[in-house]
């Protein structure tokens, strides 16, 4: 039945724009036999609307991978800096979480590190319709150019911090994971809570020796639901790792890849000595340096999907011109 809605949900949109672009021709053809002209503006308006509609559906045909559609796991890292990172890094969580707050997308943080200005590193589970499609460009290092809070001599300062997105692997997606190659951590949490977690071990950490990868989880009193949320976790980030296993031969993901590695950032956002937020992959730009801290970051979003597709397409076209030859 989820998958019957989720069908039915890409399908009738696409129904319902014909049929609307349909009767808009009709009315065109009808007012240019009566040679009316009084109703130009409505079609002109109507018009205008079909194309932003066919701009919204025509995007998620840009995700057409087997997880795009799920939802997402979004960790943000401090970088090197100090303070001053930690406050970035708390910036651009904000502004994610914001921007699902936008698309009405549930919010689930499941992991969260304060530190001394804002955060070393947290974790949110997101909740909705192709978060994962919308989010996965996201992954790679964010640059902060500003007058620093921190400093008293009020001079500019530039920090890091990296992103990372992650699906939320379903039932139907497997993931093998070996009791043997899983290393269990339990401690007392952190942070809020009161006394039950600062007096029980309900915090989680595993670790999956053959590709150390790590994930934790405290922010639930019980231990066992910890467990589950910390396992969720790790089936998606090892979903991901295989997954880039796979496709590192693909020389086109191992330029993304070099491309998103620390000191090459994807994106920098300048509050000194000028506004400017600029993508470095797509070269899109906003000046509006504070709509997209509060979450309005759709423009790139979009434009990566686009590039990305973009690229996929001259990439086949070439493979098979090489096939043909």
């Amino acid at each position: 039945m989820a998958e019957l809605k989720a069908l039915k949900n890409r399908y009738e949109p696409w129904k319902s724009l014909r049929a609307a672009s349909e009767d808009l021709a009709v009315l065109l053809e009808l007012a240019g036999e009566a040679h009316d002209e009084t109703e130009t503006p409505a079609i002109e308006a109507s018009l205008v609307e079909l194309a932003a509609r066919f701009e919204k559906q025509n995007l998620l045909e840009m995700m057409p991978g087997e997880v795009d559609k799920n939802g997402c796991f979004l960790t943000v890292h401090s970088g090197a800096g100090g303070t001053e990172a930690c406050d970035c890094a708390q910036m651009l969580y904000r502004m994610y979480l914001r921007w699902a707050e936008r698309k009405g997308f549930a919010l689930e943080e499941e992991d969260r590190l304060d530190a001394e200005g804002g955060i070393k590193s947290a974790t949110v589970k997101i909740d909705g319709g192709y978060a994962y499609g919308w989010l996965k460009g996201e992954s790679g290092v964010h640059r902060l150019v500003r007058i620093s809070p921190f400093d008293a001599n009020a001079r500019r300062h530039t920090s890091f911090a990296s992103v990372y997105v992650f699906p939320v692997v379903d039932d139907s997606i497997e993931v093998e994971i070996k009791p043997e190659d899983l290393r269990v951590d339990t401690y007392r949490s952190g942070g809020a809570g009161g006394q039950h977690v600062n007096k029980t071990d309900s915090a989680v950490r595993f670790t999956h020796l053959p590709t150390g990868i790590v994930v934790a989880c405290q922010n639930e009193r019980s231990q066992i639901k910890n467990r589950s949320i910390a396992m969720a976790m790790l089936k998606a980030r090892l979903y991901e790792f295989y997954r880039q296993e796979k496709e590192k031969e693909n020389e086109r993901f191992a330029q993304e890849k070099k491309d998103i590695s620390w000191g090459n950032q994807i994106r920098s956002y300048v509050f000194q000595p000028y506004t400017l937020v600029k993508d470095s992959r797509t070269k899109t730009e906003m000046g509006n340096i504070q709509a997209v801290m509060d979450g309005d970051i759709d423009p790139f979003i979009e434009e990566y999907l686009r590039f990305v597709w973009k690229n996929q397409g001259q990439q086949e076209r070439r493979t098979g011109k090489d096939a043909r030859a």
